[in-house]
């Protein structure tokens, strides 16, 4: 048996051999430092390893599998890239703010929940997903003795170096760049593919913001137009959004089921959230230790034992997402008149044999939207060699930023396939 100090040494030694992970998008990527080493070994960023990526996306995209977990270490591999083209350019970085604003990429998603953004504010009510993330960076400060006072300054966008923040959460962050480049990669769509290393070689800092110089307009251009016809293409693709929405309403029966004092079947950590409408207003630690305890798999896990349910409604929907049998989706620019509604509810209910208040969980509507990018955010600024700053609104020849920025609204009417209308 090795003693205590021996145990140690035999630690410490691991710990200082480089650690390396094989990427399938970049290829061999480093783990910067032992901080950041020990952070992704523990059990709360383990997690992310059974929560994909782009949530129920593989109904539609059998490849989008990937996990939370690879986009982060890809984003930190990206930080790390950045941060050495800007101290080329003789920006200054110290040792401790780089760990630090690695810690704080690395923990950007640790407040991810099932099937990322599907369920955001569904098991827990009061917290989305970066306020989450937050919390555990917060929690997990104190473990590791304040090794993350720093990360955490940067993430809130405390630091007085703001471009360290901006390179984390901004428009042309290291999150978003490497999401697009991978959910492209797992998908398939060669449509999301952004030139992730020129943008990143092209990144200065001027007066404590981040800017892109002017030879990479063109990769933010093309980056800009990606963002936006990934978004159409993939993340709310209409079968994705009718999946989703299947999603929510299981829950939403759930909730009904639990209100009306019905025996359902729970795992214990979605007990403690769904049986207590209020129980994240408790013990943060608790909160945080419950909530880390669901991933991917207790959802499927439940959703087999719903199946199965003495409630019609929410065995119905269950089996539904369970055999991909989904519902199906319209989607139109206007808002869909009330008259088709009632008529396919009222077809629902006969069909399916289902109450006033039951029809609900079949037929229904709702709205999508989204922007490539905001004016009202920081701005993605381009640096002339004459030492000019402008908005690639202003800089760009080929983009019509007024259109991408502008907020498109898409109404959806999801309804029972076996309806004829």
């Amino acid at each position: 048996m090795l003693d205590n100090q021996k145990k140690n040494n035999v630690k410490e030694t691991l710990h200082s051999k480089n650690k390396i992970v094989n990427d399938p998008v970049y290829g061999l990527i480093n783990i910067p430092s032992k901080p950041i080493y020990d952070i992704i070994e523990h059990p709360h960023f383990q997690r992310l390893r059974r929560i994909k990526q782009l949530g129920l996306t593989d109904y539609v995209y059998p490849g989008a599998v990937h996990t939370r977990f690879q986009h982060t270490l890809g984003a930190v591999h990206l930080l790390t890239s950045a941060i050495n083209v800007l101290k080329s350019k003789n920006i200054e970085i110290t040792v401790d703010e780089e760990k630090a604003a690695t810690l704080a990429i690395l923990l950007h998603d640790i407040g991810h929940g099932p099937f990322s953004h599907s369920l955001e504010y569904i098991i827990i009510k009061k917290y989305g997903h970066e306020e989450l993330s937050l919390l555990f960076m917060e929690s997990l400060n104190k473990e590791f003795d304040g090794e993350l006072d720093l990360a955490i300054k940067i993430f809130k966008n405390q630091y007085h170096k703001k471009f360290l923040h901006q390179l984390i959460s901004s428009q042309l962050d290291v999150d978003r760049l490497d999401y697009l480049r991978r959910d492209s990669f797992y998908t398939g769509v060669s449509e999301g593919i952004v030139g992730s290393d020129r943008i990143i070689k092209m990144l200065n800092v001027v007066n404590d913001q981040l800017v892109v110089e002017a030879k990479g307009i063109h990769s933010i251009e093309k980056f800009l137009i990606s963002r936006w016809l990934m978004y159409w293409q993939v993340y709310l693709h209409k079968t994705v959004v009718s999946t989703e929405q299947l999603l929510i309403n299981i829950f939403k029966r759930v909730k009904y089921l639990i209100n009306q004092k019905k025996d359902i079947y729970l795992t214990k950590e979605l007990k403690f959230f769904l049986n207590n409408p209020n129980s994240d207003t408790s013990d943060i630690s608790i909160v945080l230790n419950n909530f880390s305890a669901i991933d991917d798999s207790d959802i499927l896990g439940s959703l087999k034992r719903w199946a199965n349910s003495s409630d019609k409604v929410l065995s119905m929907l269950s089996e539904k997402l369970l055999n991909r049998k989904l519902l199906k989706i319209e989607i139109q620019d206007t808002p869909f008149e009330e008259s088709k509604i009632s008529k396919l509810k009222k077809d629902a209910s006969s069909l399916l044999n289902l109450t006033e208040q039951e029809v609900d969980f079949f037929v229904f509507t709702d709205h999508i939207s989204k922007n490539a990018y905001s004016t009202f955010d920081d701005k993605i600024q381009i640096l002339y060699k004459n030492g000019t700053i402008v908005d690639v609104a202003e800089a760009s020849d080929m983009l019509n930023i007024s259109v991408l920025s502008k907020t498109v609204r898409k109404y959806f009417l999801c309804y029972p396939k076996e309806i004829d209308i």
